[in-house]
Parts: structure tokens; sequence; C-alpha cells
């Protein structure tokens, strides 16, 4: 994709006779090429330097260590720079919190007031953002939204009460397709008082990289995220940008992710999962990347119990089926280990670096193999939709609601700059929200693109998915806090607004949110609790 573009912006420069003689000095979404040194402060120029070196060495920077686990109810995370080796002959600079990939894993129990102390030792500003874990909205960790990002050097202090058990998993929100991009993610698990209990428990992230270990949003310019209301969607034609035809959709492109792992880990240096005959095991799947995964596990029957951390009911016993896992979804899998030797979790992505996503359930000092590796293997998927059973539930599509919102997802050009609307427009020129504290809200999610995926976030609430394609849901009430709309898709969902603030509703491909796919959810009468900072360098998605 990223060569594509490159390509594509050469060629039009070469159209209208501009010269360019350094097309290397773009990074961070700012097209550096307009810029001469003389219009650079001394801090863009640090910045500058120390980004290519980062890019391009990886001398001088400390390994990476094995991600801790951190109980308590006190935590410090500290971002910092080190080295990550894959395992498979890759070596990439990376960012992280606390000089591992993921990051510390932060385990706390239920009903606990949980303080987190970020330091940020890092060369540019950062944030934590709690995914899907409802906390107050001046801790949602949205620069220029909640707070103001946290500079080099200083420490933010972070507070709030764990009261929702589940899987959730924390990440800067400061030009986050960048900073996730290197590293900066990790994993929270708040206990539950009343939970199943079970005798071994895994977290699994995924996530992919690239192995030139460049940005993936460099050479890109969206400068023109901000278009304005004008912009027309332009989803099911073509445009013709100087005699050239452009494909509206040719974005998703996600090729040069070539890199797959599973806590950070390459098939030829997988994680191992080790198990004893008769345990009851629970894998946390955590999508942290910007690609949908399949995953099989093999040679077991097991249950999904949760999804976004939330329960399903009656949950059925499946097998030989994958689970996909979009971005910034998360799925929790129970299954008993009765199958003795050496059993994989692997990837059924259609794409070879699928064969990376791999991790190995071991018993004790077993070398015996029950299966062999199959990424290519035929598989039907689980539909979600019509999983465990149907209970009585908060909402339906009977229920009366204060507030009947819509959202056409799609993609339009502006600027001949590809751009990701909600009905047609981009952030922060997208029509928020407005919504009174105890409104219920409705809204519907449309998937117009040809061939995006748009993983939604909702912000500080969970929703319940009511319908799919106009159907009423027919498994388990299924309540989510990220929703995967796929082209041509439309779900229904709903929420009761239950928790002030200015909250977030975007893509979770963050290529989608920095290129305009952002709208807010906003209490009427909320004011924040910060002061903007414009030397803060604020960067929302």
């Amino acid at each position: 994709m990223k060569k594509l573009w490159l390509t594509l912006i050469l060629v039009l420069l070469a159209i209208v006779g501009v010269a360019c003689s350094n097309s290397e000095g773009s990074m961070k979404g700012h097209d550096m090429s307009k810029m001469n040194e003389e219009d650079m402060s001394d801090q863009d120029m640090s910045n500058m330097n120390a980004s290519k070196g980062k890019e391009n060495s990886t001398e001088n920077l400390p390994s990476t260590q094995t991600t801790k686990v951190k109980t308590g109810k006190e935590f410090t995370l500290t971002a910092k720079e080190a080295t990550h080796d894959f395992g498979n002959g890759t070596k990439l600079p990376v960012w992280t919190y606390d000089g591992s990939v993921p990051g510390s894993q932060i385990r706390v129990k239920q009903g606990d007031k949980v303080k987190v102390n970020l330091k940020n030792e890092l060369s540019e500003p950062v944030t934590i953002h709690w995914h899907g874990l409802p906390v107050p909205n001046s801790q949602d960790g949205i620069p220029g939204v909640t707070m103001n990002a946290v500079q080099p050097g200083k420490t933010f202090t972070y507070e709030f009460t764990a009261s929702v058990p589940g899987t959730y998993w924390y990440h800067s929100h400061q030009d986050s397709v960048n900073q996730i991009d290197k590293g900066l993610y990790g994993t929270l698990i708040v206990e539950g008082k009343d939970e199943e209990k079970v005798d071994k428990d895994y977290t699994l992230v995924l996530d992919e990289w690239i192995s030139s270990g460049e940005s993936s949003m460099e050479g890109m310019d969206h400068g023109s995220m901000t278009s304005d209301k004008d912009t027309k969607d332009t989803d099911d034609s073509t445009e013709s940008m100087d005699g050239m035809n452009m494909n509206m959709d040719m974005k998703e492109d996600m090729s040069m992710y070539d890199l797959y792992t599973i806590n950070g880990k390459s098939a030829k240096n997988m994680e191992t999962l080790k198990v004893t005959e008769g345990d009851t095991v629970k894998l946390r799947l955590v999508n942290a990347g910007y690609i949908s995964h399949k995953i099989h596990v093999h040679g077991y029957d097991f249950k999904i119990v949760s999804t976004d951390g939330q329960p399903i009911n009656d949950p059925a016993i499946i097998k030989d089926q994958t689970v996909t896992v979009a971005p910034g979804e998360r799925y929790d899998l129970v299954f008993k280990a009765n199958n003795p030797g050496t059993s994989y979790i692997e990837s059924h992505d259609d794409t070879d670096a699928a064969k990376n996503m791999v991790a190995k359930i071991v018993y004790g000092n077993s070398k015996k193999a029950n299966d062999k590796l199959n990424p290519k293997e035929s598989l039907p998927n689980v539909d979600i939709t019509k999983y465990g059973k149907t209970t009585k539930s908060e909402f339906s599509l009977d229920t009366k609601f204060d507030v009947d919102y819509k959202m056409n997802l799609g993609t339009a050009m502006k600027d001949n700059s590809m751009v990701y609307t909600i009905n047609n427009r981009t952030y922060p020129n997208t029509e928020p929200l407005d919504v009174k504290e105890g409104d219920l809200v409705k809204v519907t999610l449309k998937n117009t693109s040809k061939s995006a995926n748009h993983p939604m976030h909702l912000h500080g609430h969970f929703f319940q998915v009511l319908s799919k394609n106009g159907k009423p849901i027919e498994g388990s009430p299924l309540m989510k806090d990220t929703l995967n709309v796929k082209p041509g898709e439309e779900y229904v969902v709903a929420f009761k607004a239950d928790n002030p603030g200015n909250w977030m509703f975007h893509c979770h491909d963050l290529h989608h949110a920095s290129a305009g796919m952002v709208t807010e959810v906003k209490y009427k009468g909320y004011k924040a609790s910060f002061t903007p900072d414009s030397n803060a360098n604020n960067k929302p998605e």
C-alpha cells in the first residue's frame, strides 16, 4: 500500500512539474517534503533526526524484556524505546510500555480503585487509552478531547475503578496509527468476583508488523482528513486524478504488513502454552493490529465465553471452526486439556504472513505432535450473531429510543487524498451524537465502502447488537464495544447514555480513523476538566 501511494504521489508531482529532491523526509502523516529546514523549529529537526535514526538503526537501544504480569492497585508504566527480536531473524526498534512487546499485563480485581502512573521516556508525547473499560471521561486518554498528551520527561497519573470484569487492553491514543504500530500497547485483565475459575489463563495478543520497520503512514499526506462538510462520497465509482483512474478502496492493500505475531513472536520463536492433562484453560484473544485474523484451535472442543469482556449466554461447544478477531476486539475461549501432546493455535488468514501467527500447546515435556500446521485448511467461521442462546436483555428493536442516529461509513477523495467518512464528512467536522444522561440511544451502522472493513469502537460504553442486515440477532444477547462492519453490512446497536463526557466513536483500523472516520458522543452540558494546550501537539488519532 505504502509503495503504491508513494508511486502515485511521485507521478502526480511529475505531472504538475514539481521537482522533489528528498522524499525521505515525511514522517507520521506530515508531508515533510513541503518544508524547508529554515521553516522547522529546533524541536522539529530533533524529532525528525531521532525518527530517522530509530527507523534505520537498532544501535544503542536495549533489548525488549519478557512481558511482566503486574498485580495490585497501583502501577507505573514507562513508555520507552527498545529493540525487539521477533525470532525469525528480524530485529526492529520498537516503542514499548515497560520495555516489552506487548507491554506489562495489568491484572486487577473487580471493584479495585486503580492508579496508573504513565512515565514518558520517549521523544514524543504519548497517552494511555483503556480500550473497552468504562472509565471516567477525564481518564480516557484522548489528547485534545479528555486530556493533554503527556510530554517527554513527564508523568501523568490515571485513576479509575475497575467496575466491569473482562479482557481489555490499553494503548496510546496519541498519533495512534503510528504509535500502536510501533508497539505501544498492553493488556488489562479485570478479574470478576464470581467468574469461573480456570487452571491456566493465557493472553494471546495478535498483531502484524512491517518488517522494514518503517511507519505504516510514512509518505502519506493526511492533512486533508479535516475536509469540510461538502466532501462527496464516491464509494461506488472511481475518481479521475489527472488522467488516472483510482479505485476508492485501493488503500485496503495491507500487504506491507508482512510479519504476523502472537505476543510479539513469530512461528520460529512461537509462544508456548504449557498445560497439564485435565486443566481447564482460558485463552484471551486480543487484536492489537489493523487486520482481522481467523484463529483456529487445533484438536480441542472449546466455548466462546465472552466477547469484548462481556459474557455469552449458554455458549455452545465449537470444534474445527475459526474465530475471527477484528481490530480492537477480544474473545475469551475455554477448553479442557484432554489431548496430550503438542497442538497448535494458528491463523487461517488468506496471506503468506499468516504462517507466522502460531502458538503451541504443550503438555509437560511431551514431544508427541498431534497435528501439523495447516493454515490453508478451509474451515467454517463462527457467526457470533447466532452463537449462544437468547435470554432477557436490556434492549430490543421495539424499545422506545430517545436518540436515533445513522452512520454511513464510506470513502471519498478530497484534495487528491483518500479520506474515510461518516455521513460524507471527516473528523473533526463529523456530526456528533448529542445525548443527555439517561438517554436510550440507537445507532445504525452501514458500511457503504466497496472493500474496507470498519471495526467501529465506542469509548466509555458497551452497546448491544440488535440486528444484522435487517434481521434480529438470533443467539445470546451480544454486548460489545467494538463491532466489525463489513462492506455492504448494516447493524443496529443500542446503548444507554450513562457515562457523561465527550467520547470518541471511530473505526479501529486506525488508518481509517486517522483519515477521518471518527465522530464523538457528546453529553449535553458536560464540560471537560482540562484546558487544551496548543503546545502539547495533541493528535487524538
